[in-house]
């Protein structure tokens, strides 16, 4: 069994996302507009089971109405045989904490919260989600997290992971999944040298694990040895107990199809840790 660690769904009739429906506003993983349509689980399992793939982790994506999303994924989930996880967005600085976490606990399919920190550094200046990293209210829904026993989803940019890691150092009981792999959007040899040194202050911290997810965002055009150093760094840092796969589809099938992606990750992961990288980790992580 593999497990495909991230990735999303949306159905255009029952939620509304705004980033996607945007017209002609170009994104820093590209124009949305060929996923802006229904994506939907029987379409993304005809690619996934093909690889040997029962069961992924759905992983919020942006809705209007946060508790919409997670219904209806929650729904999905309990109508189909697919094994899947959720991942639900949740304001942890709203005053109404409390409250939004019952209500998706109350969901039997979600097992964590993603609240994005960092996306690539031209939209960051714009929506000032950076400012969480130095608000108290963050800590303390990161705490009452872990308290809930729901992990969660980091999302964030290299310049951010060593004051991030501070703050995980103080809710050591959380446990953590580093989405696309800390973002390394600068290529070049600096910038990668430059994001292993900083995605250390993160790989220190027993309680996180690292995706293999979304790397093709920041490197249209990709070829499977593009992403050699990354995978390398993240699997030497983190080791394969903590890293695992996940496709970031249908976002990353702007830059490749299903296929394609899963032979680059099984040309560059060695085959004895395929089962660790591809199901155990997330199996674990994500309360499989």
């Amino acid at each position: 069994m593999r497990i495909d660690a991230h990735h999303h769904l949306w159905d255009l009739s029952a939620v509304h996302y705004p980033w996607l429906m945007a017209k002609g506003e170009v994104r820093f993983f590209g124009d949305p507009a060929p996923i802006a349509r229904d994506y939907l689980l029987p379409e993304f399992t005809a690619d996934a089971t093909a690889h040997g793939f029962e069961g992924s982790v759905h992983i919020q994506v942006g809705a209007a109405d946060p508790l919409a999303e997670a219904t209806w994924v929650d729904n999905i989930a309990a109508q189909s045989s697919w094994q899947m996880r959720q991942v639900a967005f949740c304001d942890l600085t709203a005053p109404s904490l409390a409250d939004d976490l019952d209500r998706l606990c109350a969901l039997p399919s979600v097992v964590g919260v993603r609240q994005i920190i960092g996306r690539a550094p031209g939209e960051d200046a714009l929506t000032g989600t950076r400012d969480l990293i130095t608000s108290p209210a963050f800590l303390a829904g990161l705490e009452r997290l872990a308290e809930k026993g729901l992990s969660f989803d980091l999302q964030l940019l290299p310049e951010l992971m060593a004051p991030m890691a501070e703050i995980l150092s103080k809710v050591p009981d959380l446990k953590v999944a580093l989405c696309h792999a800390g973002s390394p959007y600068d290529r070049s040899d600096e910038g990668l040298s430059y994001w292993a040194g900083e995605l250390a202050h993160l790989s220190a911290l027993p309680q996180v694990s690292a995706k293999l997810s979304g790397l093709g965002m920041f490197a249209h055009g990709w070829q499977k040895d593009d992403f050699a150093p990354i995978t390398k760094s993240v699997m030497d840092q983190f080791g394969a107990s903590r890293v695992m796969f996940g496709s970031n589809f249908p976002v990353c099938s702007l830059t490749s199809d299903y296929k394609t992606l899963i032979e680059a990750y099984e040309h560059l992961i060695p085959q004895a840790s395929w089962d660790q990288i591809f199901h155990k980790t997330a199996a674990d992580f994500y309360r499989f």
